[in-house]
């Protein structure tokens, strides 16, 4: 009797392993979901569902004090002046993205701190670890791209 349950045991814990990993396989809508580091190197966002669409916000920064206060950088760039005193840590700064096809999602901004604007974007799984996020003004030929890399937890 112990060995049954025992193996219904290690049936159950396979199953639910199994299912947690599928969903976040490429050619999942859920894939896009966890901790992505910048190409370069500078900031984490970490994706997550919101509803029915992907939005983002930002987690780690390289440099999270701006270097001449000591504080903690602030939106200083933003087009709103009510918004720029708003901390960089913990921005929104990707959203409303929708799985269009397999391994892209569409239809989402991404505002960039560093200059206060906000672009189109899509964003490509290009494989498990790596997605590249294109964003543009207008037509996605004009714009640029930038590879992020998945951070697995430790």
């Amino acid at each position: 009797m112990k060995m049954r349950n025992f193996f219904l045991l290690l049936v159950g814990l396979s199953l639910f392993v199994a299912a947690t990993a599928f969903t976040n396989q490429p050619g999942t809508p859920d894939a896009i979901v966890g901790v992505w580091k910048t190409g370069e190197g500078t900031a984490m966002v970490r994706i997550y569902k919101n509803g029915d669409k992907y939005q983002g916000k930002i987690v780690w920064l390289k440099e999270p004090n701006d270097p001449e206060t000591g504080k903690p950088k602030v939106d200083k760039n933003h087009p709103d002046e009510s918004s720029r005193t708003r901390p960089i840590l913990g921005m929104v700064n990707v959203w409303g993205f929708v799985p269009t096809e397999k391994n892209v999602w569409e239809e989402g901004s991404i505002y960039d701190p560093k200059n206060g604007n906000t672009y189109s974007c899509t964003i490509k799984m290009t494989s498990p670890n790596s997605i590249d996020v294109r964003g543009f003004i207008g037509v996605s030929l004009i714009g640029r791209s930038d590879t992020w890399t998945r951070q697995v937890a430790k």
